[in-house]
Formats: structure tokens, C-alpha cells, sequence
């Protein structure tokens, strides 16, 4: 279906039918394509049935979603595309009509009056959908898969909550985030209160405006204040450190600038820029991994707060010589991974469709009990998963590593973290 490999996202009107953008691939579908996958959705619809997804003959893979009974998205991934499953591509469409809504707000989006000015208002939506297309440099920040809240963990946090609160209230809002590279160091309690979805888009949003040195964005909240919107004001503070709030009318962003940043933010410079080398290669500088452990992912399910880590950087393990993936491919499986297991084994709601019924395949709808453990043994890596009421962690490992060694290492690997960090 698709002539080159990746995802294709086409946008209409649920009415009509209508395209309204179509992002993704370079080479765009046909437009007698697009018509039929809305119309093959329109006559499904009217015989009573839900078409939701759909996998060809030659494996592109094709799902839908109406939101609001006015815009539909559809999703089009390739034959060629192996690291894009079905449940990754239903999170993606519902992360792009948030990033709608972020923007535009629900009102505009649900009663469309005007379809050509909402294909134009619609393009300012474009850097956040296309970052979710393609993370570029991104790929070891997951919020848009998991919908937690990427963190790091430098140093000094305390005196980072500090000057983050003084500055936050000075700003007449108890909505403050600083993120360093594009995850949340610290943030207010205020800030951490909104739903976690907000949150990783707020921190999109903020990673698509790092040319800017400072702006003023209106946004609207998707979930707490869909339809009345807030300032947004961004400061960049040095490449990489970005500091936010969520406010009213008042400040304004040349007051801000001038009286507010300097202020709070100025004697912290070295502590930022320390920050900023610590963080380089790992969110959590001060964590020592096993040598055979290639990524994790640790989920804080109480908080919706993610923790990506780095592991070995070298391309052969010193053991028996065997290769082991690039870091671009280490993330990549650790997606696929982490999919696998919430799909099947950690059903507790992390992935769900827009009935609210889990992605899961339907030997685990008979289990008795909750899966703690699984694991997974590929031609690239050894993969392990396993989640306690507060906590879930996904590991590769290399092939190097013994099976048998796999569960002990996981958990040792998690209180080492939680014991260390407090994450």
C-alpha cells in the first residue's frame, strides 16, 4: 500500500470525508486510497459494525479512529515497518488528537463550520504530529508510548524545587516545569497533578520550541481544560534546559524575561550546566548498571513517571564476541518489548483502545491471576519484564547473559534503582 517504509497519518472529516492533512511517509498514498479506506469505514459504520483495524494481505497494517464524531485519523503503517505494531499505532492516533486539542482546543475541532480554515488553523499542529512520527533524536524518550512522564534524575534536585517553586510563584502560577534534554528534572506538585498525557505533551511541546529562546504559546489542556485555554511561557535557560509555567493573563513574557528568569535562574547556572554533562549519556548518572544489561525502562505506576537508562555502549560483548544491537535498535526492541508484555501479560490498562478494552491477545483473558514475570529470548537480545503494585521494569540483556540469571538480575537491578534514587 504504501510505496516506502514507515507510518502514514491521514486526517479527514468524520462527515464528509473530507482530507484534512495527510503527514508521514514522503511518498503520500493516492487519493482513490485515501477514499477507500474512509468509505470501506462509512459502509462498515452503517451495517452495524466498528472497523477498527486491519492487516493486508502483504502485511500493511491499517487502523482507525473517529474522535468526537467529527475527525477521523487513520493510520497507515508499511509492510517494511516491523518495529510499528498495531497497539503503537492506536496510541499514536490518540496522541495526535491531543496534540489537536492541545492546540486548537476541543470546540473548534468538534464542530467543524469551516473546513478549509480548519485545514489552515490545523498547521500549526504539524512540529508536534511530525515529532511523533519521527523522534529523530528522541528515541530513548517513550512518554508517547507509555503516556508516563519522562524524568531524569540529576543532582542538586533541591536546590533545582526551590528556585523551580520561588520562580513558579513569582510568575502568579503553581504550574512549573524545568526539563533538561526533554525530560522533567523537577517540577511543582501542581505541575505533577496534571494527567500524565498532559504532561508528556506539554514536554513535546516544549522540545518542538527549542529554537526559540523564549515564547508565549496558548494551549489548551486535553483532558483538564479542553476548551479554555492557558499561556504557556517557555524559557530556554541554556541549550538543552528549557523552564516552564502554566499561567493566566499576568505575567507577561517580557516581564518574565527581563525580571524573573535572572533572578531565580542566573545563580544556578553551573549547577545547570553540571547537569547537563551528567546527563549526557544517562538520565540517572549515578546508577550503575550490570555490564550485560543493554536498556531498561522503569515505570512508576503510582506517579506516571518513566525512567529511560542507557546501558552497555560497546557493539560486542567482551564474553564470547556475539554483537549486540545499536543504540538506535536497543530502543527500538525495547519498545517492541514493552508493547509485547503490556499487550499480553501487564493488562492493567497502560494500553487500551478507545472502548477501553485491552490490546491483548485472548489466551491472557483466561489467566487466574496477575503475571509478575515474563521474558523473552530473541536472536538480538534477552528480554525480561516484571512489575510489583508500585513499580514495572523492561530490560534487554545481551545474549551473552544466562537465561537462568535473567529474573535475579531484573530484580536486583530494581531495588538497586528505587534503594539509590527513591524513583
Amino acid at each position: 500500500m504504501l510505496q516506502a517504509e514507515g507510518v502514514q497519518l491521514l486526517c479527514l472529516t468524520a462527515s464528509s470525508g473530507v482530507p484534512l492533512f495527510t503527514r508521514g511517509s514522503s511518498k503520500q498514498l493516492p487519493f482513490s486510497v485515501i477514499g477507500s479506506l474512509n468509505g470501506v469505514h462509512m459502509f462498515g459504520g452503517g451495517q452495524g459494525v466498528q472497523l477498527s483495524c486491519c492487516e493486508t494481505d502483504r502485511g500493511d497494517r491499517v487502523v482507525w479512529r473517529v474522535f468526537r464524531e467529527s475527525v477521523m485519523l487513520i493510520a497507515v503503517s508499511s509492510s517494511g515497518d516491523h518495529t510499528v505494531t498495531e497497539p503503537q499505532l492506536c496510541r499514536l492516533l490518540e496522541n495526535t488528537w491531543n496534540c489537536m486539542v492541545l492546540v486548537l482546543g476541543q470546540e473548534e475541532l468538534s464542530n467543524v463550520r469551516n473546513v478549509e480554515r480548519l485545514k489552515r488553523d490545523l498547521r500549526s499542529c504539524y512540529r508536534l504530529i511530525d515529532r511523533l512520527l519521527d523522534r529523530g533524536e528522541d528515541e530513548s524518550v517513550m512518554g508517547d508510548l507509555t503516556h508516563c512522564a519522562d524524568c531524569l534524575l540529576p543532582q542538586n534536585t533541591s536546590l533545582l524545587q526551590e528556585a523551580l517553586d520561588a520562580f513558579t510563584q513569582a510568575s502568579e502560577s503553581e504550574f512549573g516545569c524545568l526539563l533538561i534534554r526533554g525530560r522533567v528534572a523537577v517540577a511543582t506538585e501542581k505541575w505533577w497533578r496534571l494527567v500524565s498525557q498532559e504532561v508528556v505533551l506539554l514536554s513535546l511541546l516544549m522540545r518542538c520550541l527549542s529554537g526559540t529562546t523564549s515564547c508565549d504559546y496558548p494551549v489548551f489542556l486535553p483532558v483538564g481544560s479542553p476548551t479554555v485555554a492557558h499561556r504557556l511561557l517557555r524559557f530556554q535557560l541554556l541549550q538543552g534546559v528549557d523552564v516552564c509555567t502554566l499561567c493566566g493573563p499576568a505575567p507577561s513574557l517580557h516581564h518574565s524575561e527581563t525580571e524573573l528568569v535572572g533572578r531565580f535562574w542566573s545563580p544556578l547556572m553551573d549547577i545547570l550546566h553540571g547537569c547537563l554533562e551528567q546527563t549526557q549519556h544517562s538520565p540517572a548518572p549515578s546508577i550503575a548498571l550490570h555490564p550485560d544489561i543493554l536498556a531498561l525502562l522503569l515505570i512508576n505506576r503510582e506517579s506516571s513517571r518513566s525512567l529511560s537508562l542507557p546501558g552497555c555502549h560497546t557493539t560486542v560483548t567482551p564474553q564470547d564476541g556475539s554483537p549486540v544491537p545499536s543504540t538506535l535498535r536497543r530502543w527500538e526492541l525495547l519498545r517492541l518489548f514493552y508493547t509485547f508484555a503490556v499487550t499480553r501479560y501487564f493488562t492493567t490498562g497502560e494500553m487500551v483502545t478507545s472502548q477501553a478494552d485491552p490490546l491483548q491477545e485472548d489466551f491472557s483473558q483466561g489467566f487466574c491471576h496477575v503475571p509478575l514475570h515474563c521474558y523473552l529470548v530473541t536472536e538480538e537480545c534477552k528480554c525480561y519484564g516484571l512489575q510489583t503494585p508500585q513499580h514495572q521494569l523492561f530490560l534487554l540483556a545481551a545474549l551473552s547473559m544466562p537465561t537462568f540469571a535473567l529474573r535475579s538480575v531484573a530484580t536486583q537491578t530494581l531495588t538497586s534503582i528505587t534503594a539509590t534514587t527513591g524513583f
